[in-house]
């Protein structure tokens, strides 16, 4: 549960923000703002209910400890029904807090790791796997930034996937993936073994992660094409630099200048998001970060093994049939298996 202090901290903020006039101009601001705040609200009335709650135990537990006799049998036999209320009423607000914590929008980073052709291959077979896994839930998905490579595989892609329970379903899919096979071009047959890295970004507001253009300098560039080679006169890649962190991010996916420059900076806001996220779980108990939701980037976490037709998710040590069906995005069964065993963490 967050600190009532930094709840407070961050509603009177919101509240200041609101008294802003020139904040109705910014109308998804404003109705970010808003939500954001109407929710904290609602969250920090239950806090305060659990703060006076357990004041009252530890006045109860005091009188339980006194000489008073019928005071101190009273005040124990209450003690449990306190305590019930304490446990449910922490549950509701870590519910609400994990409800807001779903936005609707994610991008997925995808590379290529080691393995050579093969490996921009899977990491082609992932793209299509997710793709084919979000439209199957209409969801809207938009490239932001794509390099490919000759034999038709993709060193790395940032897309963006949006839509209802689309962080939800696909949150513990970060980190490694790897892929054991025989490649087309294996003529011994022998299986080979090849990796791709996947890293999911809830895809942050303007209000969550505000960014000074003075902070970022951006260079504009001819597209290139699978083998390097230009194939765009125009200068219409972006290459963003946020100068206070060094993060570089590119787009080139558009014709448009404008379009790709609107790409890296949402892939710029969410690496951003990534990073501040990654400093405040240092900081998280070690129950949140058991969870399987905070897969590192280098984690291996599932093999995809074709000649056994099985796909194995290390972090819950279960295997799954039918790879090619998995591969074609029927990715329900062990999306469902993670989240069964995620909630059988969090009640423990």
């Amino acid at each position: 549960m967050e600190d009532l202090e930094k709840l407070k901290a961050e509603y009177d903020d919101l509240t200041q923000q609101l008294t802003n006039p020139d904040l109705i101009s910014h109308w998804e601001q404003f109705q970010q703002i808003s939500k954001r705040r109407a929710h904290l609200e609602k969250i920090l009335k239950k806090t305060e209910e659990l703060v006076a709650l357990k004041k009252e135990i530890a006045e109860n537990e005091d009188i339980a400890k006194s000489n008073e006799e019928d005071l101190a049998l009273v005040a124990q036999q209450e003690l449990p029904a306190l305590e019930q209320r304490v446990q449910a009423l922490t549950k509701a607000i870590e519910k609400m807090q994990q409800t807001e914590e779903y936005p609707k929008a994610l991008i997925v980073e995808l590379r290529a790791g080691t393995g050579g052709e093969e490996a921009s291959l899977f990491a082609a077979d992932l793209w299509n796997m997710y793709n084919k896994y979000a439209v199957a839930n209409g969801w809207k998905v938009t490239v932001l930034n794509s390099s490919e490579t000759e034999v038709n595989g993709i060193r790395e892609i940032s897309f963006e996937i949006e839509g209802e329970d689309a962080f939800e379903n696909l949150q513990y899919e970060g980190g490694v993936h790897r892929v054991q096979r025989i490649p087309v071009t294996e003529k011994a047959g022998r299986i080979h073994t090849s990796t791709a890295s996947v890293a999911i970004l809830p895809k942050p507001s303007e209000a969550q992660i505000p960014i000074n253009p003075s902070d970022i300098q951006v260079e504009f560039t001819t597209a290139s094409g699978p083998g390097g080679q230009n194939v765009n006169k125009r200068h219409t890649a972006v290459r963003m630099t946020h100068i206070p962190t060094g993060l570089v991010v590119e787009s080139q996916v558009s014709r448009s200048q404008q379009t790709n420059r609107e790409y890296a900076l949402a892939l710029l806001r969410a690496r951003l998001f990534e990073q501040r996220e990654e400093k405040a779980q240092q900081e998280l108990t070690s129950k949140r970060k058991a969870q399987i939701g905070w897969a590192k980037r280098a984690e291996k976490i599932r093999t995809y093994n074709f000649p056994q037709d099985r796909v194995t998710d290390h972090r819950i040590e279960q295997s799954f049939h039918g790879i090619e069906k998995i591969t074609q995005g029927d990715l329900d069964p062990i999306i469902e298996a993670l989240q069964t065993y995620q909630k059988q963490r969090e009640s423990i």
